[in-house]
């Protein structure tokens, strides 16, 4: 599934929109397509190999698992981008950090990987630059649901083509809450805030994983909270929902993926949950 290929003509950076959009000297519409064609490449390697029968699983030192999946889709992201931007650093779960530069790549090959072993298709590559310290661009693919996600800095954000935005719920009453798994939640010591959380709002799902932060961004979803995750399950999906309207912060309130936790919101409500996820419950 080339999902790039699909959508290119809509894609700003695409059609005649480079040098509009810079961050310094850099062109984030041609950083985008860039983006996008490194998920083409991950989708290539990952989505034939979802399902197989045959599919070597290992555990690494985290106790996380681990495909040849996500090493030969992360593999091959660095070879291009070792082309491609050369002077670029990268950072990514299988391989680690290389190269200097006030500008790199951060990547998660497969997001959601206990979801593509057990053959659950909400897994997806996760693409992000950051330059000098902020992240200016995301991308998210999911080709197994069909699904791509991106965004760059002042042009918005997108799925498959048309733009999204944040939803306007402005009572904690009417929202709706997307989670890792309560289980996570009292294990990182904020199960009680995340109990009082779900008493107080409409509706929660653990939908986990980069799902979560994308139906923040897409409006399906009013608050995500997520918390535990390393920087390249969050960085990606930062600039995302801001392009969408939303706010990104760790469970802190600091505007930033590298917090080891993340909360995305419409915004509106992102105060209000903050202090309830930093309160005991029934405060």
């Amino acid at each position: 599934m080339n999902l790039t290929g699909a959508h290119a003509s809509t894609v700003p950076g695409f059609a005649g929109f480079g040098g509009v959009i810079q961050h310094g000297s850099m062109d984030l519409g041609h950083e985008l397509q860039l983006a996008l064609e490194l998920a083409d490449l991950a989708d290539a390697i990952a989505l034939p190999l979802f399902g197989s029968l045959d599919l070597a699983v290992e555990t690494k030192p985290d106790a996380t698992p681990v495909t040849r999946a996500d090493r030969a889709a992360e593999r091959a992201i660095r070879d291009r981008l070792a082309v491609a931007r050369p002077s670029h650093g990268v950072v990514g779960e299988e391989y680690g950090t290389e190269g200097p530069g006030d500008a790199r790549w951060i990547i998660d090959p497969i997001d959601g990987t206990m979801s593509f072993i057990r053959g659950i298709p909400v897994w997806g590559a996760l693409i992000g630059l950051e330059v000098e310290g902020k992240m200016v661009v995301g991308v998210v693919s999911a080709p197994a649901i069909g699904f791509r996600w991106w965004a760059a800095a002042g042009l918005g954000a997108h799925r498959n083509g048309g733009p999204i935005r944040v939803s306007t719920v402005s009572d904690l009453a009417d929202a709706q809450v997307s989670y890792n798994s309560f289980a996570t939640a009292e294990a990182h010591g904020i199960g009680p805030q995340m109990a009082d959380l779900e008493r107080r709002t409409w509706r929660t799902r653990g939908y986990g994983d980069f799902w979560s932060f994308m139906l923040v961004a897409e409006g399906a979803v009013d608050v995500a909270v997520e918390p535990v995750g390393a920087l390249w399950d969050l960085a990606p999906l930062q600039p995302i929902v801001e392009e969408a309207g939303g706010r990104f912060t760790d469970l802190k309130g600091n505007p930033t993926p590298a917090g080891g936790h993340a909360l995305a919101t419409n915004g509106i409500l992102h105060d209000e949950v903050l202090a309830l996820l930093a309160a005991a419950p029934g405060r």
